[in-house]
């Protein structure tokens, strides 16, 4: 029996835009208002809007909810400094990605609070988890989802127009960090941990004031050309920044150091932790077997990848994609795919992917697709 999508605080105000809505991990999401690459265009050259209430926050308190959170989670989280972020993972006993997080550090000096943001369609898995690994720790697992609405400003803009409603110290505030303020005369904490390859900042509010602060950060950004955008252009922006989406580019079939991500795994850290053995052995694996590398595709001809389909040598199958779209920004379509190591190294030649039958040809290339200049 399927049950009826979550709304968020601004549903309404998203279908009074005219946003085609999407049901996304249980939730109805807007996909898009108007053009799709208006948006991605928008974020990458002036600013764009997004709501992200379908994020799932869990709130982790008590004394022991450092070495609780060490425990539970692969990167050393007691080292986190009051108003820092760290993008971490929580993986199974066999070393296999239930998700990627991020775990702000909140609260005063003596009295840590933290709050870790996992994706939404992992959020009651990451829950129940954590709650399950919190047994033996003086630590507090907390269900927040209810408790946020969640905005994001993203693109070059986005500093002038925050500045222009909060008086926070945005200057101060680093990539990977978060600070409690008042944003548009609303409660928030504002942070810097952006999905898109362009600087910006996410904004955790109360539900009822979501509709408040968005409309303040509409106004405040039409000067400089902020425009309301949805999980689509998300998409592609995250996927020319080289960003994995969980799902596709992260599964429970690959540990951190087959998705190329084992430096957010730290071995050295206080305490021992869930996974920890399975990833030694991922480690040393990785070492004297290389596994699939993550690589860039970008395409010589017109036609789109997608996930799933088969990247070739000779018709030989030497990997698979995990996300393809169009990229506004480069002009052709472009892909994240696995491939085996031999053929990973950008310029390899005679690399293909399988469109329904026809090998089209693909160029390697390092990850990321874009990066913005600082």
């Amino acid at each position: 029996m399927s049950t009826a999508p979550r709304l968020t605080a601004l549903d309404a105000l998203h279908r009074s835009l005219g946003a085609t809505m999407t049901d996304f991990a249980g939730w109805d999401m807007p996909l898009r208002y108007a053009s799709e690459r208006d948006e991605h265009t928008a974020v990458r050259t002036r600013a764009g809007l997004f709501d992200l209430s379908h994020m799932g926050e869990i709130t982790v308190t008590g004394p022991q909810a450092a070495a609780f959170l060490n425990h539970a989670l692969v990167g050393d989280i007691a080292t986190v400094g009051a108003g820092r972020a760290r993008y971490t993972m929580i993986v199974a006993e066999d070393g296999g990605i239930l998700d990627d997080l991020i775990v702000y550090r909140l609260g005063e000096p003596g009295t840590p609070e933290y709050l870790v943001v996992a994706n939404a369609g992992n959020a009651q898995l990451v829950l129940d988890t954590l709650t399950e690994r919190a047994r033996d720790f003086d630590a507090e697992v907390r269900d927040d989802r209810d408790a946020y609405a969640l905005l994001a400003v993203q693109g070059p803009e986005s500093p002038a127009i925050l500045k222009a409603v909060t008086d926070a110290d945005l200057d101060g505030l680093k990539y990977y960090a978060g600070l409690p303020g008042t944003v548009a005369g609303v409660p928030a904490l504002i942070a810097r941990t952006g999905y898109t390859g362009e600087d910006g900042f996410e904004l955790f509010v109360a539900p009822e004031h979501a509709e408040q602060l968005w409309k303040a950060l509409t106004e405040a950004g039409a000067p400089h050309g902020l425009i309301p955008c949805g999980l689509s252009c998300r998409d592609t922006l995250r996927l020319e920044a080289g960003m994995p989406l969980y799902g596709h580019e992260l599964t429970t079939a690959l540990t951190p150091f087959d998705a190329g991500l084992g430096r957010v795994v730290k071995f050295g850290k206080e305490g021992d932790f869930v996974g920890r053995e399975a990833l030694l052995a991922a480690a040393e694996r990785a070492e004297t077997d290389p596994p699939r590398k993550l690589v860039g595709l970008v395409a010589k001809g017109r036609r789109v990848p997608r996930a799933g389909f088969r990247v070739t040598v000779g018709g030989t199958a030497v990997g698979e994609v995990t996300s393809g779209a169009p990229s506004p920004t480069l002009g052709r379509p472009i892909a994240m795919a696995y491939v085996d190591a031999a053929y990973a190294a950008p310029g390899t030649e005679g690399v293909a992917v399988d469109i329904r039958g026809t090998e089209e040809p693909y160029e390697v290339v390092a990850l990321p697709f874009y990066k913005r200049r600082k």
